[in-house]
């Protein structure tokens, strides 16, 4: 086989959670009082929480109540994952296709740790990862390569000799940046695909075009 292991992004590739997410924090900005600006979140895709709380302080200056708001965007934003957390098309099917395989998977994303459990584990998705690696893990999360190195590492296996799953470009960049075959699947983000080897519309069509099926 081409490949040693397969290791994936979660949020806007497995699940389809960043509509959530996003729509959860303008909704936060508005029970606050404060000034919504179109695309302020969808550029915080595939970012994690302290790069994304930077950006905020950055655009709404030193006062933005940055405490009173992540508890409030968090809570609508678990609030929305209980009434379902929505997959994203032929994630599934993919992964049933790789465990018939044998081929061993890894999750690597910029997601807390509970967060990350906790989508795992009410989606069942959870049974198909021998590792995940989440911001908790690393110094350095994504753009840096650390995540998707760790996770190679955690199933023990060259990360040369692993393919990637990300739907944002922070995501490619820290993939292609630890030596992997990137395939992107843009989920919010518009991209030229840079930082992957194959830019695809869908999951198993990337699959397909990067060899693993």
């Amino acid at each position: 086989m081409r490949y040693d292991a397969a290791i994936f992004d979660l949020d806007g590739l497995l699940l389809d959670t960043e509509r959530l997410a996003i729509t959860a924090g303008y909704r936060a900005l508005a029970d606050l009082g404060l000034p919504k600006t179109d695309g302020l979140f969808e550029g915080l895709v595939g970012k994690d929480n302290a790069t994304g709380a930077r950006a905020l302080l950055s655009h709404y200056g030193e006062d933005f109540p940055i405490e009173r708001f992540g508890s409030r965007w968090d809570g609508l934003f678990f609030a929305a994952l209980e009434e379902g957390i929505p997959l994203r098309p032929g994630a599934t099917e993919l992964l049933d296709r790789l465990e018939a395989l044998g081929l061993p998977r890894a999750v690597a994303t910029s997601s807390q740790r509970k967060s990350a459990d906790h989508k795992l584990s009410k989606t069942g998705l959870h049974r198909y990862f021998g590792a995940v690696v989440t911001v908790n893990c690393v110094t350095r999360p994504k753009p840096a390569p650390d995540p998707y190195l760790l996770a190679a590492k955690r199933l023990g296996q060259r990360a040369e000799r692993c393919i990637a799953f990300e739907d944002s470009d922070t995501g490619a960049a820290a993939a292609r940046a630890a030596g992997m075959v990137v395939v992107q699947v843009p989920d919010m983000q518009v991209t030229d695909g840079r930082h992957a080897h194959h830019l695809a519309e869908s999951l198993l069509e990337g699959a397909h075009a990067a060899g693993l099926i």
